[in-house]
């Protein structure tokens, strides 16, 4: 579109595209179709070699299988990397989206072969496992099969859990592919825009822009309603279903051992935050002041201040702004955050086709991760690039841990991401010196703090709702849950902000509550998180530095409780929680004393 590409030439990112060549030349590249061969032929020959073999293995004979096994899924994950990031930019594209079909259903072929393996493991007498895994040859992966016995009481038979494998790629896959695809090529209002030029102007300070845009947003969910709330449902009983099959105690309760924490962690973090709703309300009734309004709208929670900059932040500043931050943080950080720039891991433009939001992938440790964004040129935007390339850092990092150890636990996940937003929101207030302007700019914080931790727990509560009303009361109408959204918004905002019916649509275009049900809790995990760590390192410097990287550079090795324990963090004490919320309070004080 030309506004579009009018808007990628003024910001200077119509160049700025990422460099999937590093993984596969091209959808027709031969190595592509080698690859895929090998991965098949790799697969059967694993089972071939390796099954019933786990009784009687030797250490060094695991150690044969775990290797192999990684460098299967190595290269499926390549494979798999390309494939998305290949479709995610072009979902109107045919060709892109029969590739991406055609890997996530040799995945699921491959780990069909390969499912002995976790089976049988999980089999293991608890002596023998531990025997072996105390081996000195199995130590870089004793947490890793540690970890995978986890799973041990929601495993299913041989023949059912190849059975899942088979109807994966037409199962939730399938489902999300066609929510992407939906939600990737509906445009909205009169102007036919896109969902991300939609949301940008949610933020406008023309008050008529912001109510035509939620007006337009709604218009557009409205109708693919019929869809979305179909998509919704099917997904919801999929998981509803897989959850029995395989004996998890609540809806939660899956997502809560992929993150390796107990249900009390999780209930203690949610608790804490809910209980300190009040803290967003006091913010809202100080922005509606602010901004002279009678009553504060849905439209308007993202209005900007007067006084706030509204310039726009081309990409070339917007760069400069990040790698300065990281480096007075860390020289080391802001190095591995400039080869994103400099060599093209990055997909900045606005673009017919391409995917809304912003993510960072890690893709395999032998080639290097990639940052999305939609770079509208705002203070936000600069704000998403920080958290993205705090993820890519991340990634980078732990790719030195090898393939299966670099996964990071999703909480944990979100931590440098948040932590390089606050680095570089501390070092713009630092420029700022007229005090109108600084209360603005704390406001846009409080703001992305807020959407971080009380938006993201009250999207949880949506979730809890949603999936224990399917499993009690069957297929929701699109009506049901816009109720269930709308309670558990106006749960968080009080009577600061008046949510309208229109906006109860709004549940669904959020695709984290298809693709990683239960997710969202990692950002308020995070967040919190973050302002802990943020306060020691004023207090401790460079060495709170070093042991930064070192939390970073672990990935997957260990839990989260022991990953934390060298900054004497104990996640499961309430105070713990209370004292992140505390340092947000003091943040909204500053905001309430002006």
């Amino acid at each position: 579109m030309e506004t579009e590409n009018t808007l990628n030439e003024q910001l200077g990112t119509t160049e700025v595209i990422w460099k999937i060549e590093d993984l596969y030349s091209t959808m027709n590249d031969p190595a592509l179709q080698t690859d895929i061969s090998w991965c098949d032929l790799e697969a059967c020959a694993i089972k071939e070699a390796f099954t019933s073999t786990l009784p009687d293995i030797s250490a060094d004979g695991l150690l044969r299988l775990v290797q192999k096994l990684e460098g299967l899924h190595t290269r499926l994950g390549r494979l798999g990397t390309y494939a998305f990031l290949n479709f995610i930019t072009q979902v109107d594209n045919a060709q892109a989206g029969n590739l991406y079909q055609e890997i996530q259903e040799l995945d699921s072929r491959c780990n069909r072969e390969v499912v002995f393996f976790e089976l049988d493991w999980n089999r293991m007498d608890m002596e023998q496992a531990e025997t072996l895994t105390d081996n000195p040859q199995l130590s870089g992966y004793r947490h890793y099969l540690r970890a995978l016995r986890r799973y041990k009481p929601h495993q299913l038979t041989e023949i059912e859990e190849k059975l899942l494998l088979d109807r994966q790629p037409v199962g939730r896959n399938s489902w999300m592919t066609l929510f992407e695809k939906v939600i990737g090529e509906l445009r909205f209002g009169e102007q036919k825009r896109t969902e991300e030029e939609i949301l940008t102007d949610l933020y406008h300070a023309d008050r008529e822009v912001r109510r035509q845009a939620a007006l337009d947003l709604t218009e557009g969910l409205q109708s693919q309603s019929h869809i979305l709330t179909h998509i919704f449902n099917t997904l919801a009983a999929d998981k509803m279903i897989t959850d029995r099959l395989r004996k998890y105690g609540n809806w939660i309760g899956s997502m809560n051992l992929e993150n390796e924490l107990s249900d009390d962690t999780v209930e203690t973090l949610i608790t804490a935050v809910t209980s300190r709703y009040d803290i967003s309300q006091r913010y809202y009734r100080v922005k509606q002041q602010i901004l002279r309004l009678d009553c504060l709208l849905d439209f308007d929670r993202y209005a900007p201040l007067p006084s706030l900059p509204s310039q726009k932040v081309d990409w070339k500043t917007c760069r400069k702004i990040v790698i300065t931050s990281f480096a007075e943080f860390s020289p080391r950080l802001a190095a591995i955050a400039e080869r994103f720039f400099a060599e093209k891991w990055i997909h900045a433009p606005v673009s017919q086709g391409k995917r809304g939001g912003a993510f960072a992938h890690p893709c395999v440790p032998d080639a290097h991760p990639y940052v999305l964004v939609n770079y509208t040129g705002t203070l936000r935007d600069v704000s998403t690039v920080a958290h993205e390339l705090g993820h890519g850092v991340h990634q980078v990092l732990a790719a030195g841990q090898g393939y299966y150890n670099s996964d990071t636990p999703l909480v944990l996940a979100e931590t440098a991401s948040v932590f390089a937003e606050l680095l570089v929101f501390q070092a713009q207030l630092a420029l700022l010196t007229d005090p109108k302007e600084k209360r603005a700019f704390i406001c846009q914080k409080l703001e992305s703090i807020f959407a971080t931790v009380f938006r993201q727990t009250a999207m949880n509560r949506f979730e809890k709702l949603m999936h224990e009303g399917r499993k009690s009361e069957g297929e929701l109408s699109k009506e049901r849950l816009s109720e269930f959204w709308l309670t558990t918004q106006r749960e968080m905002f009080g009577d600061s902000v008046t949510m309208g019916e229109d906006y109860g649509i709004w549940w669904s275009y959020i695709p984290h509550f298809l693709s990683t049900p239960g997710y969202v809790y990692s950002y308020a995990f995070g967040e919190l998180l973050v302002l802990a760590l943020y306060g020691l390192y004023q207090k401790d410097g460079d060495a709170f530095v070093t042991k930064y990287i070192d939390l970073l550079s672990a990935g997957g090795t260990a839990s989260p409780y022991e990953l934390v324990q060298p900054f004497g963090l104990d996640l499961n004490d309430p105070n713990f929680w209370q004292q992140g919320l505390r340092v947000i309070e003091t943040m909204l004080e500053q905001v309430e004393g002006n």
